[in-house]
């Protein structure tokens, strides 16, 4: 249950990265239209994307890709493992069963560990995605800035 308590948690931070560069408040302070602030924000926009090589649209496009999964083959190994051991002594039907035991257990701890590992990287990158948003959003407010907008 911890575990799931902290993907959430992640992925509640992943979604408030993914905003954060659109959580830049925009006035024209020298009385532009909204026709020309559309422009110079699409212009700032590449213009930061340039500066720093970081566009939000992509960042939030693979912070969303789905990773792969593990193999689940833990039983059906361990039966198989097992029942050549059990064959040897002479029961491969107890071998079997044990092997599917000692395969599922294994398969568990794996996964456990393959679990953490995911979440330890996925919160690694975030912060790497907080970073690269926090300096494309500098970028975007000095560039709107010197055209003559005030940006919080």
């Amino acid at each position: 249950m911890r575990s799931v308590g902290a993907w959430l948690g992640a992925a509640l931070v992943l979604c408030a990265g993914a905003v954060a560069a659109q959580d830049v408040y925009v006035y024209p302070a020298k009385n532009q239209t909204d026709e020309q602030m559309g422009r110079d924000k699409e212009e700032c926009h590449d213009w930061a994307v340039k500066q720093t090589g970081v566009d939000p649209a992509k960042l939030a496009a693979e912070a969303t890709t789905p990773q792969k999964a593990g193999d689940g083959g833990g039983a059906l190994g361990g039966a198989a493992m097992g029942a050549a051991r059990g064959a040897m002594s002479g029961d491969a039907a107890e071998g079997a069963v044990r092997g599917v035991a000692v395969g599922r257990l294994v398969h568990a701890v794996r996964a456990r560990k393959q679990m953490e590992e995911h979440q330890e990287a996925a919160t690694q990158a975030q912060q790497q995605r907080l970073t690269q948003l926090g300096k494309y959003d500098r970028a975007f407010a000095a560039c709107l800035t010197g055209r003559g907008y005030t940006v919080q």
